[in-house]
C-alpha cells in the first residue's frame, strides 16, 4: 500500500486536514485524515444544503472542499475507505467514473492551478498565497454558519430604510479599519451583504488577552449568526469589500426640506462617552448622552472632560438631528421622558471633588433613538415608552 509522503502531508495541512498522530486503533492515521477532510465537506453540505461548488466568485475554502471532494470521488482506495460514512450520497454524486490512480501519485502544481493559486517557485507548497491562515478560516466560518432568522420581519424594515439611505447620500460606505468600533446598532457589509449588529453578550478577555463578546448579526438574506465580535472584525479586515455603513446625516426635524423662512431651532445630539468608569465601561454600546442645543455641537462638547454632565470625559458624536421651527428645550424634555425608564444613574464627582448626577444620560442604543426621532416626525411618539427588557419602543397602556 502506498505511503503519505512530506509534500502530501503539507497538502493535506494546507487543506484544512487535521494531521493527527499515530494511534492504537483499527485505521491508519492517513485513513484517519481523509476520514477528517470528508468530514469538513459533510458539515460544509448540511449547513449549506448543497455540496461545495467550483467557481471565481465562491469562497476560497468552497472551492478547496469542492476540489477535495472531486478526488475523493475519483479515487477508488479513497471511495473504499470513505463509503460507510456517505450518508449524504456525496462520493455517488460525482459524473466521473472512478479511477485507480494512488492518493500519493497526486501532483500538487496542478491542484493547485485548479484552484487558481501559486506555490512560491523558492519555498514549495508550504508557503501558499492566497491561502488565509487558521485564524483567518476560523474568522469565515464564523461568518458562514448561519441560522435561518425567525424574527426577521422585526428587521426587514431597517435594511430597507438603510438601502435607502446609502442611496440618498444619508448614509456612506466607508473601508473597514481596525479602529472601527462594532457594537450593537452598527452597520457594515461583509461577503457582499449588509450585516446588522443587533446585540451583544457581556464582554470578557479571550485567550490572547484582548476583550471580546458574543454578537447576534442579522444579514440582509435573512440569516442570522451569533459570532465573537473578533471574528467579524478579522473577517472585515480580511474582505478587501468589507465596509462600514455610516450613521445617518440626519435632515431637519418635522420636515423634509428647509424653507426659506424656516427657523432654525438647535440640533439633538446623541453622544458615546469615552468614560473609564466602570459602569460606562461595562455598557458602552449602550450608555448614551441624548441632548439638544442651539450651538455647533462639536463647539457643545469642547473641553468635555472637564464637565460633569459629560461625566469627566471625552466623547463621541454618533447622531445629529437638525431642529427646525420647533421648541428645542420641550422636544429634549419629550425624549427624555420617552427614555425615562432606561436613565442611567450615576453620580461623578467634578473637578473640586464634588458629587453630580448627570441626567441626561441612558441605557438605550443608537438605532432604538432613530426610532424614535422617526415616530416624533410622524407625531406618534406620545403613543410609545422605551421597554429596557426588549430594548424597544412599546406602545403605551
Amino acid at each position: 500500500m502506498a505511503r503519505f509522503t512530506d509534500e502530501d502531508d503539507a497538502l493535506l495541512a494546507e487543506l484544512g486536514v487535521e494531521i493527527e498522530e499515530t494511534r492504537q486503533g483499527s485505521r491508519t492515521p492517513r485513513e484517519e485524515r481523509i476520514i477528517a477532510g470528508f468530514e469538513e465537506i459533510q458539515r460544509f453540505t448540511d449547513e449549506n444544503g448543497r455540496p461545495p461548488q467550483h467557481g471565481e466568485t465562491r469562497d476560497i475554502f468552497e472551492r478547496l472542499y469542492a476540489v477535495r471532494l472531486d478526488r475523493l470521488r475519483h479515487l477508488v482506495e479513497c471511495r473504499e475507505i470513505l463509503a460507510p460514512f456517505d450518508r449524504q450520497g456525496l462520493l455517488t454524486d460525482g459524473s466521473a467514473p472512478p479511477i485507480a490512480t494512488e492518493v500519493d501519485e497526486l501532483d500538487d502544481d496542478a491542484l493547485l492551478a485548479e484552484l487558481g493559486m501559486e506555490a512560491s517557485p523558492s519555498s514549495g507548497i508550504t508557503e501558499l498565497r492566497h491561502v488565509r491562515s487558521a485564524e483567518e478560516k476560523r474568522a469565515a466560518e464564523d461568518i458562514a454558519n448561519r441560522d435561518r432568522c425567525e424574527d426577521f420581519d422585526r428587521f426587514k424594515p431597517l435594511f430597507e430604510q438603510v438601502q435607502r439611505e446609502i442611496e440618498s447620500g444619508e448614509r456612506k460606505t466607508r473601508p473597514f479599519e481596525l479602529k472601527a468600533e462594532i457594537r450593537p446598532g452598527a452597520w457594515f457589509i461583509v461577503g457582499g451583504q449588509k450585516a446588522y449588529v443587533a446585540e451583544a453578550g457581556e464582554t470578557f478577555t479571550n485567550a490572547q488577552g484582548r476583550t471580546d463578546a458574543r454578537l447576534r448579526v442579522i444579514f440582509d438574506n435573512g440569516t442570522e449568526s451569533n459570532l465573537l465580535m473578533r471574528s467579524l472584525q478579522r473577517a472585515l479586515n480580511k474582505d478587501e469589500a468589507g465596509r462600514r455603513i455610516t450613521e445617518p446625516v440626519a435632515g431637519p426635524l418635522f420636515s423634509g426640506d428647509q424653507a426659506e423662512d424656516d427657523e432654525a431651532s438647535g440640533t439633538i445630539y446623541v453622544l458615546r462617552s469615552k468614560s473609564d468608569h466602570p459602569m460606562v465601561s461595562a455598557n458602552r454600546d449602550l450608555v448614551h448622552k441624548i441632548g439638544a442645543t442651539n450651538l455647533d455641537v462639536e463647539q457643545r462638547i469642547a473641553g468635555a472632560r472637564l464637565q460633569p454632565t459629560f461625566l469627566m470625559a471625552d466623547v463621541e458624536i454618533l447622531a445629529t438631528y437638525r431642529l427646525f421651527n420647533i421648541s428645542r428645550v420641550r422636544l429634549e424634555n419629550l425624549i427624555h421622558r420617552v427614555f425615562d425608564p432606561a436613565r442611567l444613574e450615576i453620580e461623578i464627582m467634578d473637578r473640586f471633588g464634588r458629587p453630580v448626577v448627570p441626567r441626561e444620560w441612558f441605557l438605550v442604543p443608537v438605532f432604538v433613538v432613530d426610532e424614535a426621532v422617526e415616530k416624533i416626525k410622524d407625531g406618534t411618539i406620545t403613543e410609545y415608552v422605551y421597554d429596557p427588557g426588549s430594548a424597544s419602543l412599546k406602545r403605551r397602556d
